[in-house]
């Protein structure tokens, strides 16, 4: 990477970890703090407002990316960082839940990771960009794993409002930082590897494959926004711990589910049997909800089907971005992603509603019975998945005056060795190929592309 690139990619991780810091930090207090507001008569609205910035997010977050196309990156992000920490700030001061539901909504409302991701595209080389994407994907698992453990530690110091307050002040800092650090792009276009396409929604929306992701996604963050809803409460009346003192639960089984999720996910990429690391996943959380539901009445198997519950959670969070990376076609993967994005912050919302209102009819054997079966279901579906190629995609740049003829160039590179797709994109300036994980004929990609017609 240059200076600049690495500058670009670590600036914009940073903010971005900033955001989503503000958003983690409450997860794990949320519950217990919104049931302690005016108007908070049942789980149900404190569901509600815990899922409601999932719903904006859902709504605005391939809207917004396609702004950025039009007015420029840097413009939709400052909108953004500003109203999320309007929304911050009014959650803070929020006296009854439903201000607290009002400030969430206009947090949601700041939906600009498409336009991040977009805008390092903008400044990254393509041979750099699946680098620079794993260092805002690092920023983000770190984050959530950091988290929760200072949730607890921070609401007992400074409350759950002081949160939102610091919140506020965090994403008005990652503004300041998208002003002063982050450089402006020299040329702002599209990107298929990093945006969505309206055009490609189509085949992406038809592609039984991406689908069943799309589902598991959704079902992932569901769940886990209902576990929230009811873990709080069960590791207080359970387990006879403080909120304040929910850290010491959450740490161990953080650390545990991020050391154990590694060896497998090497074993799953390198012995080219992903499917069977993701599906085998996809049981233990199967089972890690079951026994949620079986097992509320012991804190200590509480604590082991948590423990369970981050491991195959993290392998999760790993593995499907990129398994949607490895089926969607080489000049969609921009639209798939944003597709899946979008299908997760429904399970955001739909998770937290449907868990507060579950919890307030049935209680908490009533909200793992629905995260049983969502996962249920997700297994059957990952299990009779098509195991995914073991490819990867490959973005090479072409020379600014190339003018060869698309059809023979594709023909030409599909007769190397490992190449098994290519996309030539004039307009974007670089081809999209999906290649071999070992063994791909790299010199003669690189010398056919670099041919003059």
């Amino acid at each position: 990477m240059t200076a600049l690139e690495l500058r670009a990619s670590l600036g914009l991780a940073g903010i971005y970890a900033l955001r989503m810091l503000g958003m983690f930090l409450i997860l794990p207090v949320f519950a217990l703090y919104a049931s302690t507001l005016q108007g908070a008569g049942n789980h149900t609205l404190i569901g509600l407002a815990l899922g409601s910035y999932g719903l904006v997010q859902a709504l605005l977050q391939l809207p917004l990316g396609m702004l950025s196309d039009k007015v420029g990156r840097k413009k939709v992000i400052y909108f953004g960082l500003l109203l999320f920490a309007i929304g911050s700030f009014v959650a803070a001061s929020a006296h009854d839940i439903g201000w607290l539901i009002v400030g969430r909504v206009i947090q949601g409302s700041g939906a600009i990771s498409a336009v991040i991701t977009a805008l390092l595209a903008d400044l990254t080389r393509e041979e750099n960009r699946t680098r620079a994407m794993a260092m805002i994907g690092m920023s983000i698992g770190t984050t959530f794993a950091v988290s929760l453990v200072l949730g607890p530690l921070l609401a007992k110091h400074i409350g759950v409002n002081g949160i939102f307050a610091l919140t506020g002040v965090l994403s008005l800092m990652a503004l300041v930082g998208v002003w002063k650090i982050i450089p402006d792009p020299v040329v702002s276009r599209f990107h298929s590897d990093a945006e969505a396409n309206t055009k490609r929604l189509p085949a992406v929306l038809r592609n039984p494959q991406l689908l069943r992701l799309n589902y598991g996604i959704f079902a992932l963050h569901a769940a886990q926004m209902a576990m929230f809803v009811t873990i709080p409460f069960a590791l207080t009346s359970t387990g006879g711990l403080d909120k304040a003192d929910h850290w010491q639960v959450y740490l161990p089984v953080v650390v545990a589910g991020f050391f154990l999720m590694v060896p497998a996910i090497i074993y799953g990429e390198k012995k080219a049997r992903l499917k069977q690391v993701f599906v085998a996943a996809v049981a233990l959380m199967t089972a890690a909800q079951l026994g949620m539901a079986l097992a509320l009445s012991s804190f200590w198997m509480i604590v082991t089907w948590l423990t369970l519950y981050f491991i195959a959670f993290n392998i999760l969070e790993a593995t499907l971005p990129s398994l949607i990376s490895k089926i969607a076609p080489a000049d969609a993967k921009g639209t798939a992603i944003g597709v899946y994005n979008t299908a997760q912050s429904i399970g955001l919302f739909l998770g937290a509603a449907l868990g507060g209102w579950l919890y307030s009819h049935f209680g908490a054997a009533g909200v793992f019975g629905f995260t049983s079966v969502l996962m249920a279901s997700w297994l059957l579906l990952a299990a009779t998945m098509t195991p995914p190629k073991a490819v990867k995609t490959q973005m090479i740049h072409l020379d600014d005056d190339w003018q060869g003829d698309r059809a023979t160039l594709s023909q030409q590179l599909l007769a190397l060795d490992g190449v098994s797709e290519v996309v030539i994109m004039p307009d974007e300036g670089v081809a999209y190929l999906k290649v071999s994980q070992q063994g791909w004929d790299e010199t003669g990609v690189r010398r056919l592309l670099s041919a003059k017609p």
